[in-house]
């Protein structure tokens, strides 16, 4: 029997909706006014499909992301409810080297009568019922031997998107003539006016085997080199729902889109158009469409006052924003960085996070909240020779057995219950107890309640930085 596995792709930074996705947080952790965050979306929507692989009565999916997401992806997992295999990336190597490894995963998990279909995490899709109507002609097409990508009928001019212009009719798909690039404005009127021209979404549906075989024939290097990668990670002991992808034999694998390197090229493709709604949030636009407008087209996601402005965007996630005298501005509020953009310019929002990464600077990476495998810390305030934490630990989790050369830091519970290992000495601390741990002590905090442990923590020395830290134990594998 031939089964569907969904396989996400987790892996791209986001760089245009910075402030809100940074490199430790990236776009499919980004949480949308519902409280959803965009993985945990296509996580629902790939768990909904009819053809969706179940193990143990649970949908089964599969996700390429780097190393460094598997606890944050693995926290979207459990809340979704699905089981996940992880394939995890030590850096970024395009959608070639991802959708390799990920069909020879697939295969070594569930046999040779798999066809998998690829979708990004950063993609929100309404009319649930009709995408998987899409993914049913795509998954009988794939049984056929085709390489199916996904087409969306455009409604405007898009120059921020790829087109597929359609040709022969196979009648639940179309044979693909072409792809194009991001066209100038006149070409994609020109496109949208001919009527056989259609968004390329990014996502595609094909059995490993045939993905695999026409990798070998149209992008050689690309096959061996992922066979290969492969063959490096049967050699080592993994965990069983987790792999993680070895660095140097990945890094020999080429960096090229699945399009450029076999889409563009094989004669097996073809592309089936999507009924339903799709938007690839790739900017503050997006985002903003996102929002109903009020009479004047203005939108706010938080809480916020328009005085004599028009098209004026606003996202706020604590305070209260006011505009005056706006038009055509956006403005994205974080607690550490504010965006203020031309709503016409939200694709440069990138240009912003290399000016950032040119000067190494924090806010490029982390936010003010930084997520770990056991909880969370918000730095509150900093300075010279201080920091002030505030750290959340999950039920029954714990951090590492650690020590800091120039810090020492003072533990003051909030709510719940706390096991402390300090030096020589082992307890527990409840509300309004404290502990203070000196600088080359070994010490380590677990919540040991069933709720959310809560404390405050004061770090004082010369060096406050987050790689002042020398880890004995650690259940996460951390180094």
């Amino acid at each position: 029997m031939v089964t569907l596995v969904p396989v996400i792709l987790s892996g791209g930074a986001g760089s245009r909706l910075w402030p809100v996705s940074r490199e430790g947080h990236p776009k499919p952790f980004m949480k949308l006014a519902d409280g959803q965050s965009l993985l945990e979306k296509t996580y629902l929507r790939a768990a909904s499909l009819d053809r969706c692989l179940r193990v143990d009565g649970r949908p089964t999916v599969m996700t390429v992301t780097n190393a460094q997401y598997y606890f944050l992806s693995r926290d979207v997992e459990t809340k979704a409810n699905i089981s996940s295999l992880f394939l995890l990336e030590p850096f970024a190597r395009n959608t070639a080297a991802a959708i390799a490894l990920a069909a020879y995963q697939a295969i070594s998990h569930f046999g040779d009568n798999i066809v998998l279909l690829i979708l990004p995490a950063d993609h929100l899709i309404d009319e649930v019922e009709h995408f998987d109507a899409t993914v049913s002609k795509a998954f009988d097409l794939a049984q056929q031997g085709y390489l199916v990508t996904f087409g969306i009928t455009p409604t405007a001019p898009e120059t921020g998107f790829g087109y597929i212009e359609c040709g022969q009719d196979l009648g639940s798909g179309k044979k693909v003539s072409r792809f194009v690039e991001k066209p100038s404005l006149e070409k994609a009127q020109q496109y949208l006016s001919a009527g056989n021209y259609v968004w390329n979404s990014g996502m595609f549906c094909f059995s490993a085997a045939t993905l695999l075989e026409q990798m070998g024939c149209w992008a050689p290097a690309v096959a061996a080199s992922a066979k290969a990668c492969w063959d490096a990670i049967g050699s080592q002991e993994q965990l069983d729902s987790a792999i993680e992808i070895p660095a140097a034999a990945f890094e020999r694998i080429p960096s090229i889109s699945i399009d450029y390197a076999l889409m563009e090229h094989s004669d097996k493709v073809v592309v089936v158009e999507g009924d339903f709604t799709w938007n690839d949030i790739g900017s503050w636009a997006a985002v903003r469409d996102l929002a109903l407008p009020d009479r004047d087209g203005n939108r706010a996601l938080g809480e916020c006052i328009f005085v004599d402005s028009s098209n004026t965007f606003v996202q706020s996630e604590n305070r209260l924003v006011a505009t005056v005298g706006l038009k055509d501005v956006m403005i994205i509020d974080t607690p550490d960085a504010l965006l203020v953009v031309d709503a016409n310019r939200s694709q440069d929002v990138k240009s912003v996070v290399s000016e950032l990464k040119l000067a190494d600077h924090h806010i490029a990476k982390l936010h003010k909240t930084v997520s770990r495998p056991w909880g969370t810390y918000t730095v509150l305030e900093e300075g010279i020779n201080f920091k002030i934490k505030r750290i959340e630990v999950k039920p029954k989790a714990r951090l590492s057995l650690q020590m800091h050369h120039h810090r020492s830091e003072h533990w003051v519970v909030v709510s719940g219950l706390a096991k402390v290992v300090n030096g020589e000495n082992t307890l527990t601390l409840a509300m309004n107890e404290s502990t203070y741990i000196p600088a080359g002590h070994k010490h380590r905090l677990e919540n040991i309640g069933a709720e959310t442990l809560v404390l405050i923590e004061v770090q004082s020395g010369a060096y406050t930085g987050e790689d002042d830290i020398i880890r004995f134990d650690d259940e996460y594998g951390r180094q």
